[in-house]
Order: C-alpha cells, then sequence, then structure tokens
C-alpha cells in the first residue's frame, strides 16, 4: 500500500515546519519507501508496517501538542511493489516524457 499523510500539531504558532521535521525523520528512519513534498509525506509498504510509521510520525509531530491533525490517503493495491514511482513513471510515458 501506499500511504500519503500530512499532520499538523493545533496551536502551536504559524509555522509547524519543526513538527514537520520529526515527522518526516520518523518516516525516514522506518526504511520504508517514502517521499516528502509541499503538502504530504509518502510511504510505501505493508498495511501493519505503514500504518505504524504512520501513528509514531503522528506522536512525533503532536510532541507537547494537545491536539493533531491528520490527513490520510491511502492506495491499497495487492501486489504492486514500487509503486511510489511505477505510478509516476506511467504518466510520465503517458506525457511523452
Amino acid at each position: 500500500m501506499i500511504v500519503a499523510f500530512s499532520v499538523s500539531p493545533e496551536g502551536k504558532g504559524e509555522s509547524v515546519a519543526p513538527a514537520v521535521a520529526r515527522a518526516v525523520r520518523v518516516v525516514r528512519e522506518s526504511g520504508l519507501p517514502n517521499r516528502t513534498d509541499a503538502m504530504f509525506t509518502s510511504v510505501e509498504g505493508e498495511w501493519d508496517e505503514v500504518m505504524a510509521v504512520v501513528k509514531r510520525a503522528v506522536e512525533a509531530a503532536g510532541e507537547g501538542a494537545s491536539r493533531v491533525g491528520l490527513v490520510l490517503k491511502a492506495d491499497i493495491r495487492e501486489g504492486m511493489t514500487d509503486g511510489l514511482t511505477r505510478k509516476v513513471e506511467a504518466v510520465e510515458r503517458e506525457l511523452g516524457g
């Protein structure tokens, strides 16, 4: 599965960069394939391992906050591997790139 998620602590001021960095660090240290862009972090793996990473990332982002917002989208597809790369490559082929 691929999960794209965004996590943000509530009531911690205008910049959430430190909290987001803590969450991204958890994802990167997980060893699972991942990507981070301006809006979401995507992580790929088996259901239990991906959801455990998301949980730890939310906990890390929420350190010191009384409330955390989480947006999550999942693509659950049996047998797909390297989806983070293959899905983008398929679109690029269609674009002639």
